[in-house]
């Protein structure tokens, strides 16, 4: 019998509709044949505003690595130089970089404390950039070393299950029961102190690398456990059994058929960690627990500049503006390629 056609069907009064994936074919960007890394990137190419949030954060990350460019070529100073009894043109008149008040000079607009000084008379905005690099490489950094732990803990615990879960997810536990800040602060202050020494590994209390460490260890069960989830449910998937069927180890198969298929959430997942840990960072050094004097980081600018507020708003206002700016660009980018990896998901990521 030959069915009818979709003109005498609709003559008829029966009603056609078309199904979701006909639908997804007449989307120029959603057609057969694409793979999924491609047909996320026509995805992600469509939301302008994920794409500009990307764009703005890579300028913000090219002009604190040209730092020292601007340093010595057009501020002629470095960010922990003084100049307390140092005086600049401003208007054509010479001005004392700090008075006898202890009152810094606000922004001049030129090449010479382009963003005015701070109470030790340093260059603010040489201050903000050499800050920037620090806060930034700490954040992707401490972002990094999260998927990293996080990836190779949560695959183990859900692909193995049983003794090595039970273990792994106990110490999660541990980790998610104190409030970030505050097993932050703990640890940034008992590390700042003494430093840490492992045998042939030591590091200095003041080093970067402390931050990075400890933010690092605090996001791992933000990570570990959906990865945790998604390896439970792959195991159990056909292509697992064909590997097992083929003679292929555990741990072979947890790295090289489960994790190419939690690749999508890794994705999602960096820039969002990348974001929290620079807002992490931040909060540690205002604290006292992250970056510590004399270097610099946009935390510890807010920190100085908070104590002359009234005086000299500047000090507080242009590091807490990168900062708001750095990390809302990345976020609203970090959603972009969630949208673009699944724009079907009404499950949105908690951060």
């Amino acid at each position: 019998m030959v069915p009818p056609s979709r003109d005498e069907a609709g003559s008829a009064g029966t009603e056609f509709t078309l199904d979701s994936s006909e639908q997804l074919s007449r989307d120029p960007a959603e057609r057969a044949g694409l793979g999924p890394w491609r047909l996320t990137g026509r995805r992600l190419r469509r939301d302008k505003v994920a794409l500009v949030s990307g764009v703005v954060f890579l300028l913000l990350l090219a002009s604190c690595l040209a730092a020292p460019l601007w340093a010595e070529h057009v501020a002629e100073t470095t960010p922990e130089e003084n100049h307390l009894s140092d005086q600049v043109l401003v208007d054509g008149k010479p001005t004392d970089v700090v008075d006898t008040l202890g009152k810094p000079i606000g922004p001049t607009w030129n090449g010479h404390f382009f963003l005015g000084a701070d109470g030790n008379g340093r260059d603010i905005m040489v201050r903000l950039l050499y800050g920037g690099r620090n806060s930034l490489l700490i954040g992707l950094v401490a972002a990094l070393g999260t998927i990293a732990m996080g990836l190779v803990l949560g695959l183990l615990a859900g692909y193995y299950r049983g003794r090595a879960d039970s273990v792994i997810s106990w110490a999660m536990d541990v980790i998610w029961a104190f409030p970030v800040i505050l097993l932050g602060v703990a640890l940034g202050t008992a590390l700042a102190l003494g430093g840490l020494d492992l045998g042939p590994i030591t590091i200095q209390g003041d080093s970067l690398a402390i931050p990075i460490l400890i933010i690092a260890i605090i996001y791992i069960p933000y990570l570990a456990r959906p990865v945790r989830g998604q390896a439970l449910a792959l195991r159990e998937r056909e292509f697992v059994e064909a590997a097992r069927a083929q003679g292929m180890g555990s741990l072979r198969i947890a790295f090289t058929e489960v994790l190419p298929n939690v690749a999508s959430t890794l994705v999602v997942f960096l820039p969002l960690l990348v974001a929290n840990a620079i807002l992490l960072e931040a909060s540690l050094s205002f604290l006292g627990a992250g970056v510590q004097p004399p270097a610099a980081s946009w935390g510890t600018m807010i920190a100085e500049g908070v104590e002359r507020i009234a005086t000299a708003p500047h000090l507080t206002i242009v590091p807490g503006l990168m900062l708001t700016l750095s990390v809302l660009s990345l976020n609203v980018f970090g959603e972009g390629v969630r949208d673009a990896l699944d724009p079907r998901a009404r499950v949105r990521i908690e951060h």
